[in-house]
């Protein structure tokens, strides 16, 4: 049964919710101890909550999109009452006297939250093995050698094993979401920034970052961002616009673009998964054109110029005096600071504060953060002269690589996997909306496509999707 169907199920049926969330908490405690996809499950607190709705439904009160619906959340987000770590031993203890927007318009619509995903420290990483000092990286549930792809790796891996419906509130800020969504085989939203409100979400990159959606299909993902989105007037950066219908079930014809910077340096049989999707979507009536994006060769070290410079600046507020790691105090200020720091961050996290605070440097800002900038604003224009011809999206491969093996990723050199981020910094950069959809299997191993769209397009890019969903070959 989908998410949809469940809604129903639980509306029209007089089904008990909570003995749906108490089999859903028994599984995910089953599938964490196997893969280790949660850091927290949230068992007395969703019980109480499906308790509530059960008391709503019986008094004919109780409705919403996700009525009944298990959600697990990344780990970076804010929920009251429960430990949010943000993947970094820096803030283990934190418990938020608050939700994030996002998570009350979830509760708003009859969702329930049954747990908090495995991350990337902060975000920082595309593979999620930089976990924070005392967590352990999540399994791929289709192998469990492999890595799940980051940094919302918990929320793939828990999308991908558990067997009811359910979907996952993620983040990206430069291919979270797509990355893992495809490792895992499943399908992921990342929206427009601006369009889901950043209330409530721990930072790594102001700028960049965006709460999206994940779930086994376009249509379960669609319909979570259907429910978070809109304006925030607590998000100075949150759009004014309305959110908008995101059903779609792939039909009708699309004119779609190809960019060729987007395959290169991507496995032959990717690139080849990918445009045997795409000649499908051809047979079905659509059409495609190959066209060149030049900008998009710079995304990368544009997105992590920016990433690391304001990473940097949003991680100066943890230093061991308002909230998570603390120490007894003694010595100068700069002392007990380093100290903390020192140990509450992973290497990746470190390496990141430190290359973010160069680059922001008198005398260096202007070389690198703001020529960055600027270059950020040459790929957003970019793709605004690409869907200026009338494309309804562009379609590239998802990842450049298979998953890899968790051996495989840890010889990658910092440099070499920061490369693999080729296909998704260019999106994440113009902040525009893109959906990982499965791209059937290579070599045994999940293979994804990335779809594109003009800023605030996010129907093309759902509608999109579906067709190749609906079409896989």
């Amino acid at each position: 049964m989908n998410v949809s169907g469940h809604v129903r199920n639980m509306a029209g049926c007089g089904a008990s919710v909570e003995e749906t969330i108490a089999r859903a908490l028994e599984e995910a405690e089953k599938v964490n101890a196997e893969i280790g996809c949660f850091t927290t499950i949230c068992g007395e607190q969703a019980i109480e909550r499906a308790r509530e709705l059960d008391k709503r439904i019986r008094r004919g009160e109780a409705g919403g999109r996700l009525l009944g619906v298990p959600v697990s959340v990344k780990d970076a987000i804010c929920t009251k009452g429960v430990e949010t770590t943000a993947g970094s031993a820096m803030l283990r203890g934190y418990v938020p006297p608050f939700s994030a927007t996002a998570i009350q318009r979830i509760e708003a619509e009859g969702g329930i939250v049954i747990g908090k995903t495995v991350q990337d420290e902060f975000g920082f990483g595309g593979f999620c093995v930089n976990v924070g000092k005392g967590f352990s990286p999540p399994k791929n549930p289709l192998d469990r050698q492999r890595v799940t792809g980051g940094s919302s790796g918990g929320c793939a891996a828990a999308t991908a094993a558990l067997s009811f419906p359910h979907v996952s509130l993620a983040e990206s800020t430069g291919g979270s979401i797509t990355s893992p969504a495809c490792f895992c085989g499943v399908a992921g939203i990342t929206p427009t920034y601006g369009r889901v409100s950043r209330f409530g979400l721990i930072d790594y990159a102001s700028s960049l970052d965006k709460i999206g959606s994940m779930g086994k299909t376009v249509a379960d993902a669609a319909l979570l961002m259907e429910a978070i989105q809109g304006h925030d007037p607590r998000d100075m950066t949150s759009r004014p616009e309305p959110g908008t219908h995101l059903a779609a079930d792939g039909s009708g014809t699309f004119r779609v673009g190809v960019p060729k910077e987007l395959f290169e340096g991507v496995d032959s049989r990717i690139s080849d998964a990918v445009w045997k999707s795409i000649k499908a979507l051809e047979s079905a009536g659509s059409t495609y054109e190959e066209l060149s994006l030049p900008m998009m060769k710079y995304a990368v070290p544009a997105y992590y110029l920016i990433a690391v410079s304001e990473a940097s600046t949003n991680l100066s507020k943890l230093q061991g005096t308002r909230f998570g790691l603390q120490e007894p105090v003694f010595g100068a200020y700069n002392e007990y600071f380093s100290r903390i720091r020192a140990r509450g961050f992973g290497d990746e996290a470190k390496r990141r504060i430190i290359l973010g605070t160069f680059a922001r440097m008198a005398g260096y800002r202007g070389q690198y953060y703001l020529k960055a900038m600027k270059v950020r604003t040459l790929i957003i224009n970019d793709f605004k002269a690409a869907f200026a011809k009338g494309f309804d999206a562009l379609v590239s491969p998802s990842m450049p690589i298979l998953p890899p093996t968790f051996e495989e990723a840890a010889r990658l050199k910092p440099v070499e996997a920061y490369a693999l981020d080729l296909c998704t910094t260019p999106p994440n950069v113009a902040g525009i909306p893109h959906v990982c959809v499965p791209a059937g299997k290579v070599a045994g191993l999940p293979a994804g496509i990335q779809v594109m769209a003009g800023h605030l397009c996010e129907r093309q890019a759902v509608g999109v999707a579906a067709a190749f969903e609906r079409l896989k070959p």
